[in-house]
Order: C-alpha cells, then structure tokens, then sequence
C-alpha cells in the first residue's frame, strides 16, 4: 500500500520510477493532502520520467546566514552587526531546518517579541534583514525555492510628527554647547545644523572632506558620498579647529586628518543643561530634522533636499513637504465656505 496511516499523519510511500526508482516517503497531515501528493509526483513522472522529486535541504536556517555573510554581508558597512542580529534571531526561532521555514514561523516569532516589549519598527526591521538575506541568496543562486517571506507583510508604522527646534531653542542648545569642557561638540552640532549631516557623518569629518566651500560626507548611511556647500564663515572654523584640536587631540584615534573627537556624550549633557524637551528616540538626529524643516519652511526646495540629505528614496523627504509655505495653498480658495462666502 502506498499510502498508510501513521503516527503523525498519512505516509506516502512510492518508487515513482519503478522497481529500479528511488523510494520516496512523505508524511501529510490529512490522507486527501497525501493523495493530491502522490498523484502529482505520478503525474511529473509520466511527463518527464528522468524526473525526481527535490532533496530535502539539510542546512539551517543559521547556515543560510552564514554565506549571505560569507558572499555578501561581510563587503557591507554594517554588516557584521546585521550577522550578529540575524543569527540571534534564527536562535530565537529555534533555528529551523532553511527548507521548513515558514513565513507563519516568522510571524510567531515577531509576535512574541512585541509582547517582550519590542516596537513593531524594530520587528520591521528584523523582517527586513532577513527577507533581504534570501532575496540575495536567490540572487547568487544558493537558493532555489521562493522568498519565505515575500508575502509577509510589515508592520503599519503610524507616523509621527517630526520634531525640530525652533530659532530661539537653537540659540540656547549651542550657548550650552559652547559652555561645554569637550572643544568638539558645538563646531559638530553647527555642522549638522548647516549642512543636515548625522551626528556620526560630522564627528567623522576628515579636514581633507572640507574645501572649496563644500563638505564632502562619504562615511554615509546609502554609503553614497554627497556633496553640500557651506559658508565660508564654517569652512574658516573647520579649519582652525582642526589646527586647535584635530589628529593630535583625539587621543585614541590614529587618523591624523579628523577634525573632531568623540563628542557625543557631551552633547547629551549639553541638550540637558539647555532643559529641551524632545520627543522618546531622538538626540542628536534632532539637529538632522531642524536643519530639514528650517530649509522647506525658508523655501527650499523638496528634490534640493533630498539630495542634500542623501535620501535614496523622495518618500523620505517628504515628510518635510508640509512644512513649506505653498504646501496645499489651495485649500484657502477651493473649500466648499470660502466657495460660499460664509467664513
């Protein structure tokens, strides 16, 4: 009999090519799943009779992340932090064998780890991460089955409101800044308020990144380098800190061209001392969204600041679009009262 009932289900057992065919056994949950099952590999037989079905894939889910990383994540800038993070989620999950993991898997998982107390954003980007690992595996040809997770959805993030700093609040962040015993952290800050760098991209700013009225940032978040001009004011104050306190003063760092020192904790002392109250997650990307909104609210252009930003995607930077003064103008003129005359 091909087809028994067994402990955990219904067992097909057939040669589909014969008595000098290779056995193949599988176990269903139901015996009409276990009947479609053995018509189907009949059916692939008589169409094709040199046809088997596939091997089971031995390898772990761990083991698919070892050669994204192996053959794609090592040549990444971040890439073995995400290593590390992706490795401690197949943990987390058991780490199933790679050709029984399951998008249902994946959602257990998240689930769980939202009622430990993680955001849905962080559970996106956990999802992210590993969708992109098979994506790329698929890619090098390591694996040939679809993405598990291609019909996964994310999570709906609600959007917050972005906040920065108004004229008067900058003002008295850098007068605290300046106070401040670290000689790095207001010229840090002045950069990302002038030019909408991350705090990382300034503190890293090599004296060679500065001339000819323009900042080149290359340490970058896209790994994209990007060009933004600066004042002359600025670029004559880059270049007399650095003679102040650049290569020499910043101890344990051996690149003699940086500007700065490490800065960011002083930075957080100083936003304290200046009693500014910013919204859960935000401390020095503050200076990235104050810098962004000032320059749509003063006119800027939205595709201008997208690049100076260095936002792959114009989603992003539209986040800052209703700030702008002509932002849906229209609405004064075109509504049913104004229409009416009775407002």
């Amino acid at each position: 009999m091909t087809i028994k009932a067994v402990r955990t289900g219904w067992q097909v057992n057939i040669q589909p090519g014969g008595r000098s065919g290779k056995r193949v056994k599988k176990t269903f949950p139901t015996k009409a799943e276990a009947l479609a099952w053995e018509r189907h590999i009949q059916a692939k037989v008589q169409e094709t009779p040199e046809w088997s079905p596939p091997k089971k894939d031995q390898r772990k889910l761990s083991d698919l992340v070892d050669i994204w990383y192996r053959h794609h994540g090592s040549g990444l800038r971040a890439g073995a932090d995400t290593h590390r993070r992706l490795l401690a989620m197949c943990a987390a999950m058991g780490d199933p064998r790679s050709d029984l993991f399951t998008a249902d898997q994946f959602a257990e998982y998240r689930a769980q780890r939202i009622v430990e107390g993680l955001t849905p954003n962080n559970m996106n980007r956990e999802h992210a991460y590993l969708r992109a690992v098979f994506n790329e595996l698929i890619r090098l040809n390591h694996w040939k089955k679809d993405n598990p997770l291609k019909k996964l959805r994310a999570f709906k993030i609600q959007e917050r409101e972005l906040s920065y700093l108004a004229k008067a609040q900058i003002a008295r962040l850098l007068d605290e800044l300046e106070k401040a015993q670290n000689p790095h952290v207001a010229l840090i800050a002045k950069v990302c308020l002038s030019t909408g760098a991350r705090w990382g991209e300034a503190e890293a700013l090599r004296i060679t990144q500065a001339r000819s009225g323009v900042i080149q940032f290359v340490q970058t978040k896209s790994s994209k380098a990007r060009g933004v001009p600066i004042t002359k004011d600025l670029e004559a104050a880059l270049k007399k800190h650095y003679k102040a306190h650049g290569g020499h003063d910043n101890n344990a760092e051996s690149d003699d061209e940086r500007i700065f020192a490490t800065a960011y904790s002083a930075f957080r002392d100083g936003l304290k001392r200046s009693e500014l109250k910013l919204p859960a997650g935000q401390l020095t990307h503050i200076l990235r969204h104050t810098f962004a909104s000032h320059f749509i609210i003063n006119g800027g252009n939205i595709l201008a600041l997208q690049k100076v930003l260095g936002h792959q995607s114009l989603a992003m930077t539209m986040r800052y679009a209703h700030l702008s003064p002509e932002h849906l103008q229209e609405t004064r003129q075109l509504n049913p009262i104004s229409a009416l005359n009775l407002g």
